[in-house]
């Protein structure tokens, strides 16, 4: 039930503000680390502990002047830290501009099928992105290595033998293991490591993988949502970077920060946002063991939409209705700025205000 949800979400919630819930940054009492400090001393004093420095200096390892432990995802970001990917060129979205151009697609694709063309053993997979046989997006990986279709058959959900075949839009997927480094400077790219790239022309409704490219599953799983987006949005499925939320007999769709939902994390569904709500319910985009015996693809009993904001602009609990739902997923508002906070980062080929409308219209025919 809803009621049951909620209760379990609003006792596990805490540091951030949300429309139709709410989440404080409180500790009902302080614990002791394993060095003998409370938590609340290492947040007063971040990067200083002499436990920690103590320990570390156990170790071999003397403090010169600050050491940061268990830092949450968001803080190692306001760090510098950066998240490792090969690079990704996708052509023929709304935002961002691709460094590859349609010329220098055709001429690496061409050279991609030349070269899967020579080798013996060719390996075939056929899946989809998103689980509605009416709004999902049909994808054909052909691949010169038995690992890359491994590792993307772990990605794609499975879907009836020959439903490529009929389908009136399928993605295509190559990848190319062992084609020469060369690639690059071919079609004019330039450099791009030792380890592969990942190319993406929507037009074309293709995605090509280069050396290593495959096991990028991140950067993999951009450029699929990139693709399937006008497929799923042109079936009636709307393509939302978003999560699901299962609790008692509930699905909630849940938009939010990334570093708003550690907290919660054993009642995702998936660790990744991308969902497709369609007129049949609600589904991951990419596949999960975490579904179990759990079927989310209906319905959902509530959307929340979660803010971090530590100003008190927005209040803690608001229960929106349709319209201001659209406005606030529209708008976004993260500590005092007004963002498009529930648009997915990257590529994307529908418009923000195209999926305000749309998930309007499709809150209110719920």
């Amino acid at each position: 039930m809803r009621n049951c949800f909620l209760k379990r979400f609003l006792q596990i919630s805490s540091s951030s503000r949300f429309l139709n819930s709410s989440r404080r940054n409180k500790v009902s009492a302080p614990f002791i680390d394993k060095e003998g400090e409370t938590a609340e001393s290492l947040r007063e004093n971040p990067g200083f502990s002499y436990g920690l420095n103590w320990g570390l200096a156990g170790k071999g390892v003397i403090v010169k002047d600050k050491a940061f432990q268990n830092l949450k995802s968001s803080e190692l970001l306001a760090k510098g830290a950066t998240i490792a990917g090969l690079p990704l060129h996708v052509r023929g979205t709304l935002r961002g501009n691709s460094t590859i151009s349609k010329a220098q697609y055709s001429k690496l694709l061409k050279q991609v099928t030349t070269h899967i063309s020579s080798i013996s053993n060719i390996f075939v997979h056929d899946g989809a992105i998103g689980l509605s046989p009416e709004s999902d997006a049909k994808v054909r990986v052909i691949s010169d290595s038995p690992s890359a279709i491994l590792s993307l058959s772990r990605v794609l959900w499975e879907t009836p033998t020959r439903a490529v075949s009929h389908d009136s839009c399928p993605l295509t997927v190559y990848t190319a293991t062992s084609i020469s480094t060369a690639v690059e400077d071919i079609i004019g790219l330039g450099a791009q490591g030792n380890n592969g790239f990942i190319a993406a022309d929507i037009e074309r409704s293709s995605l090509i993988l280069c050396g290593k490219a495959f096991a990028d599953i991140n950067g993999t799983k951009l450029a699929l949502t990139a693709l399937s987006e006008p497929v799923i949005f042109a079936r009636g499925g709307l393509p939302l970077s978003a999560r699901l939320l299962v609790s008692c007999d509930s699905v909630v769709l849940l938009f939010a920060p990334e570093n708003a939902i550690q907290s919660y994390s054993d009642l995702l569904v998936s660790a990744d946002a991308g969902v497709v709500l369609s007129p049949q319910g609600v589904a991951p985009l990419f596949q999960t063991k975490k579904l179990g015996g759990i079927n989310p693809y209906r319905i959902p009993s509530a959307v929340i939409l979660a803010t971090s904001d530590s100003s008190g602009t927005i209040p803690s609990i608001s229960k929106l209705s349709p319209g201001q739902a659209a406005y606030h997923f529209l708008a976004g508002y993260q500590n005092g700025e007004f963002v498009p906070a529930y648009y997915a980062k990257g590529s994307s080929y529908i418009g923000v205000l195209d999926l305000a409308k749309t998930l309007l219209s499709k809150v209110k025919r719920n």
